[in-house]
């Protein structure tokens, strides 16, 4: 882990000039190596591909609703 923190220097945010991000001091510096990884694997083929994949496939994630098949009985 980075031991020093870097801040971008346009941090882009919902508070406005009062700051971007409402998160413990003690999290920023994890919460900015998400944010790069996650910039890194956003354009990424591969990640994406896994990522539908496990987004379809994965055990108690919601799936799309389908048609019931009626029975007669």
């Amino acid at each position: 882990m980075t031991s020093q923190l870097t801040i971008p220097a346009a941090v882009p945010g919902r508070f406005g000039p009062y700051g971007g991000r409402y998160v413990p001091e003690t999290l920023m510096v994890p919460l900015y190596e998400l944010e790069r990884a996650y910039e890194l694997a956003k354009n990424d083929a591969a990640f994406q591909t896994e990522f539908q994949n496990l987004l379809k496939n994965l055990p108690g994630v919601p799936r799309p609703l389908q048609f019931a098949l009626a029975v007669d009985g």
